[in-house]
């Protein structure tokens, strides 16, 4: 199926502006006509009313019908008059209604059948009538010439004063061309004033049309809900301008109008000056937030050599360290195998060489104690530890002890069932595998290495233990050992604990730790069934 050409945004508002003047153009002259038209009638009939009747008053025109000789005396007035109001004719009749004068001479002398004359000749009013002509639609004031003798007055005849209706279309046409001509101007200059304004538009959308941005809208959009990672953007001054889901998962922000305050109100340890002032960016540093160890990425927007705010992305630190010690425990797993490969390998050598030496019985009582051992080792670690995941780290830290000489001891008291299932693998993966890492750290110093594990499942409570003979822990640090960054290996160490006390807690259980009176430390954990 075709796409429909999409119109750009240019023509869409040179259309709207240069319809919308004309509009308004056609309707203030429409307007304009109207008015002017009502008007100028009511100004021509005022005109010829009050031209007729000045006509009437003119002692000349009494005496000229008087004596019968209106054509010849009266005319010459007649003709300066109508030239001064500019009217289209002036007729004049006696009582018999005979006309006297008319700008046509074969209507002199001519008996009238105009039926307006009766209202002044009768009655003595003067009065607006609208006929019809030949040459078109007239407007006419009649006023009725009345002589005084002193005595009495009467009507001796009527002066009627035309004006044709054409010429006051004319005179209105003219005016509305003028303002036609102004609207020309202003409808150029609307157009003008569009396309500067067009291009500003374009500017702030840097060249896309309508139906782009919003396409790039719902994209954005979905790029956001699908990251997993956590976005804001800042503007200049340091408002927030937008917050993808991820980050207010990870950040625990539930309130939807954090959107246009300050960073500062919304994530205090946040602090973006430096990237606001400089505009360099700022990659992989470590903000403790909600006592969870982000790592943030601040990104300036820099256009046409102006910081105009700042993009940050983030991850947490913690799934990220879940994620390493899952693959670090895989291959120590991986390693121990590889490690006991070698040590059987060279059991298997011992062995051959006993044989071949003829030396049956040490061969005999070898093969028994490694069976024994085995055996004891398989029986804890397969018929008293039911959960596979644990039994997969356990195996991978007897082969880790065996190669670095540490004797890792499995308590035969351990018991424990398959784990409940709101204890997923990272979690027992991150307990157990830091808790015996930093044992086996413990000892590494030591002539004696020995590190215990203990796992039981009885009761309400899933109980670890781990236990070394090394020189256990400083009184000033137990009560800060869980903490970020505690840690005595060094710089950009000490996380392990903190994972560890984090996963514990976020299940409901409690750790521990104390030194054991005969040298070294004993961490217990504690993890609810349910």
């Amino acid at each position: 199926m075709l796409n429909k050409k999409k119109i750009p945004l240019q023509t869409k508002i040179l259309g709207l502006i240069s319809t919308l003047i004309l509009f308004i153009v056609f309707l203030l002259a429409s307007i304009f006509a109207y008015l002017q038209y009502v008007d100028a009638r009511t100004q021509v009939k005022q005109l010829a009313l009050q031209s007729a009747m000045t006509i009437s008053l003119m002692p000349e025109l009494k005496e000229s019908i008087g004596k019968s000789d209106l054509d010849l005396r009266f005319r010459p007035i007649a003709d300066q008059v109508i030239d001064q109001v500019n009217a289209e004719n002036i007729i004049i009749e006696d009582r018999e209604k005979i006309i006297y004068s008319h700008r046509s001479p074969r209507q002199v002398g001519q008996k009238s059948f105009d039926h307006t004359n009766n209202y002044g000749l009768i009655f003595g009013g003067s009065n607006n009538f609208e006929l019809e002509r030949e040459s078109g639609s007239v407007l006419i004031g009649k006023v009725p010439i009345i002589a005084d003798n002193g005595e009495y007055t009467r009507v001796i005849g009527t002066v009627a004063v035309e004006y044709a209706e054409k010429e006051i279309f004319q005179n209105i046409y003219k005016r509305i061309k003028s303002i036609l001509i102004a609207s020309l101007i202003v409808l150029i200059l609307g157009i003008i004033g569009g396309v500067f304004l067009t291009k500003s538009i374009r500017k702030d959308t840097m060249g896309l049309e309508p139906h782009e941005i919003s396409s790039l809208y719902r994209e954005r959009s979905a790029i956001l809900l699908s990251v997993m990672e956590g976005i804001i953007a800042i503007d200049q001054n340091g408002f927030l301008t937008l917050i993808n889901h991820s980050a207010r998962s990870m950040l625990n922000l539930k309130d939807e109008s954090l959107i246009g305050q300050h960073i500062q109100f919304v994530l205090p340890a946040i602090t973006i000056d430096g990237v606001l002032q400089k505009g360099k960016p700022i990659h992989n540093v470590e903000i403790l937030i909600n006592d969870k160890v982000y790592i943030f990425n601040f990104i300036p927007i820099i256009e046409n050599e102006k910081i105009m705010g700042v993009v940050s992305s983030f991850r947490d630190k913690t799934e990220l360290k879940k994620l390493i010690d899952t693959i670090t425990e895989v291959r120590e797993y991986s390693e121990g195998l590889r490690a006991q490969t070698h040590e059987y390998s060279n059991k298997l050598y011992l062995l051959s060489g006993l044989i071949q030496l003829e030396r049956y019985q040490d061969a005999f009582e070898f093969i028994q104690k490694e069976s024994a051992n085995h055996q004891h080792q398989n029986r804890i670690l397969f018929n008293q530890i039911q959960d596979i995941n644990v039994q997969a780290i356990l195996l991978g830290k007897l082969g880790n002890a065996s190669e670095k000489k540490i004797a890792f001891e499995i308590d035969p008291d351990s018991y424990v069932d398959v784990l409940p299932s709101h204890i997923e693998i990272t979690d027992i993966i991150t307990i157990i595998g830091n808790l015996i890492d930093n044992a086996f750290d413990a000892v590494a110093d030591r002539k004696e290495r020995r590190v215990s594990f203990s796992i039981t499942g009885i009761g309400n409570d899933i109980i670890i233990e781990v236990a070394d003979n090394g020189k256990g822990i400083a009184e000033d640090m137990l009560d800060f050992i869980f903490d970020l960054r505690s840690s005595s290996k060094g710089k950009n160490r000490g996380y392990g604990l903190f994972n560890v006390k984090q996963i514990v807690e976020s299940l409901g259980g409690t750790v521990e730790v104390k030194n054991d009176k005969n040298g070294g430390a004993i961490f217990t954990v504690f993890l609810p069934k349910k």
